[in-house]
């Protein structure tokens, strides 16, 4: 098993270029599969989990392979309605390849999705949505089947909940179902936006992406085009953290600043200096950072959860007392343990955890359980006097591309080994 060896309290400089989305990319290539011709995608991260996103297409029957930086799929050859136990497991961006099997096939056999073990995260919003556009489903031995044998027909849903993967399945059925389909409380998250802007390109007729209410007329069908994916802000906010805990200023080139709007406060409030100027961030940090009260997790365009635990890790170095509710996910606290053998003092009661800021941190062995834990446990061990050694890198690996590069390209001291 892959490890990080990491010296702390470097300096970091320099200018890097921020990767493309991981969650625009996974609904996206499900969305190759409504195209007709070959799709091009640009700026796509290599990640563990685009390339399980990969083999689910190509065991479905797809062309999909990486050429020259970027991504070429074609999906005229599609021939599988069922998509194995095992492809499933390895992530839970895989649920989204439902709806937009179940437009193509107008049939679907899955199980229940893995991914990074956060609370529950149950899956009804997506099957009432698609029950209501005409599927039937039934749920045996583990096994979600699903079918239209008179096609998918438009709907109005109104979403309990703003979730992203619910509304993603519901646009993906909806682009080529019979008829309009109308989703309210839709999830505005730019990566919404992103795919709705891919499937636009390829003739959806998509209205209010990125709004809480959501058109989809249906079209008789689609083609493949070439698209960039946006660059991935969690990725930006992850890197601000590093370079907030180290005393840094860095550079940032590729990133919306709109996608921030919500973070770039936060460090604001910690003492940061941070400028956007043409899809580029120059991020300057204070000698001492100062804690930001209180840090709300909640859907777009509020604070986001998968930023949480990076500005825990800054926020357990700063002066003062910072409170953190999660509001998403009632599990994602389970790398404060770990924050705290690295000399963090950081309490939880439910949903809420209580960092109270130390003057340093020390390097200790430390070990991730999921994919924003381990960057956020990376983070400390930047702020950290020593030697630490960071294992479960595979689940930082689902998200952020040679990250360990990216971070020696600015000039801290990160070895996989």
């Amino acid at each position: 098993m892959s490890r990080y060896i990491i010296n702390g309290r470097k300096r970091l400089s320099g200018e890097v270029e921020v990767q493309g989305s991981k969650n625009s990319s996974l609904p996206i290539l499900a969305a190759t599969m409504l195209t007709k011709g070959e799709n091009v995608l640009f700026h796509c991260p290599v990640l563990s989990d685009v390339d399980a996103a990969l083999r689910i297409l190509r065991y479905l029957g797809c062309e999909a392979s990486v050429q020259n930086g970027a991504v070429l799929v074609r999906t005229d050859s599609l021939s599988g309605c069922e998509i194995p136990d095992a492809f499933m497991r390895e992530m839970r961006g895989s649920i989204v390849f439902l709806g937009a099997l179940l437009s193509r096939q107008r049939r679907a056999l899955i199980s229940h999705p893995g991914g990074c073990e956060l609370g529950p995260r149950p899956i009804d919003l997506h099957l009432k949505a698609l029950r209501a556009m005409g599927a039937e489903i039934s749920e045996r031995y583990g096994v979600i089947e699903c079918s239209a044998e008179n096609g998918l027909r438009g709907a109005d849903v109104a979403l309990s909940f703003p979730s992203v993967g619910a509304t993603e399945n519901i646009i993906l059925a909806a682009v080529l179902a019979d008829g309009t389909t109308t989703i309210t409380n839709a999830a505005r998250e730019p990566e919404i936006t992103d795919l709705c802007d891919y499937l636009t390109s390829c003739g959806a007729e998509i209205y209010g992406a990125g709004e809480g209410c959501v058109v989809i007329n249906g079209v008789k069908s689609l083609s493949a085009c070439s698209h960039t994916i946006i660059s991935d802000r969690i990725v930006a906010a992850t890197l601000m953290s590093a370079a907030a805990v180290t005393g840094s200023e860095i550079y940032l080139g590729g990133i919306s600043s709109t996608h921030l709007a919500s973070i770039i406060p936060v460090f604001e409030e910690a003492g940061c200096e941070v400028f956007c100027r043409d899809g580029c961030i120059r991020f300057k940090a204070p000698e001492r950072l100062r804690a930001p009260s209180l840090i709300r997790t909640m859907p777009y365009p509020g604070f986001p959860t998968d930023a949480q635990a990076p500005v825990m890790a800054m926020s357990s170095v700063a002066g003062g007392s910072t409170v953190f509710v999660e509001n998403i996910f009632e599990n994602r606290f389970k790398h404060v343990s770990e924050l705290c053998r690295l000399g963090a003092d950081i309490s939880v009661e439910g949903r809420v955890a209580v960092v109270k800021g130390v003057k340093g941190l020390y390097g200790a062995p430390i070990k991730a359980q999921e994919l924003r834990g381990a960057a956020g446990l990376l983070i400390a061990a930047l702020a950290a006097e020593g030697k630490s050694e960071l294992t479960g890198i595979n689940y930082l690996e689902r998200g952020y591309e040679s990250f360990e590069q990216t971070l020696c390209s600015l000039g801290a001291d990160v070895v996989k080994i």
